[in-house]
C-alpha cells in the first residue's frame, strides 16, 4: 500500500484513486478507506453518526403527533 499508485507492485492496479476523506492517491487495491487505513476514516464517521442522530431527533414521535382516538 502506499500513496503513489505507481509504486504498486501489481501492474493491473496501478490506476489512480483520490480518498475523499484523507485527500492521498492510491492504486485501485487501496483506494477505499478501510484498504489503506486512513486516517481521516473517524471523523468522516463522527459526522455520519451526528447527522443520523439529528435527523432521529428530528422524526421522533412526541404525544402531540399522535391522533387522539
Amino acid at each position: 500500500m502506499t500513496a503513489n499508485p505507481t509504486q504498486c507492485p501489481s501492474a493491473a492496479l496501478r490506476i489512480a484513486g483520490d480518498c475523499p476523506h484523507c485527500q492521498r492517491v492510491f492504486c485501485s487495491a487501496h483506494r477505499t478507506p478501510e484498504a489503506h487505513n486512513c486516517t481521516g476514516m473517524q471523523a468522516c464517521r463522527d459526522a455520519a453518526f451526528q447527522a443520523n442522530k439529528e435527523r432521529l431527533e428530528r422524526e421522533r414521535t412526541v404525544a402531540s403527533k399522535i391522533a387522539q382516538a
